[in-house]
């Protein structure tokens, strides 16, 4: 199993969550509104005056044969508006929910 954090740029939400949908991924959890800037170029998202707009950012628990086509169709939504800034990230993670303590 993998979690997939995914930051976005908003006006990216309703393509973000088709491709969720397109690849089977039905749980996630998302922000709203999340500051931050990308560590190579593209503008910042900071809510201000001078930076006025904000990310969003999505989490989800995926099967490891998800990932591969879910990252391919998040780049692929980058790549059409590259200096709004979208990223997914992903980490192992362990189901404990079957596990008795």
């Amino acid at each position: 199993m993998k979690a997939v954090f995914i930051s976005l740029y908003q006006a990216f939400y309703d393509e973000v969550v088709e491709i969720l949908d397109k690849n089977e991924i039905r749980g996630f959890t998302f922000w709203n509104e999340v500051q931050g800037r990308g560590s190579d170029d593209g503008e910042p998202h900071y809510g201000t005056h001078a930076w006025p707009t904000l990310n969003s950012a999505i989490l989800t628990f995926i099967p490891d044969e998800k990932v591969d086509n879910l990252l391919r169709d998040i780049h692929a939504l980058d790549l059409s508006a590259e200096q709004q800034g979208l990223r997914a990230f992903v980490w192992n993670m362990e189901d404990l929910s079957d596990k008795s303590f």
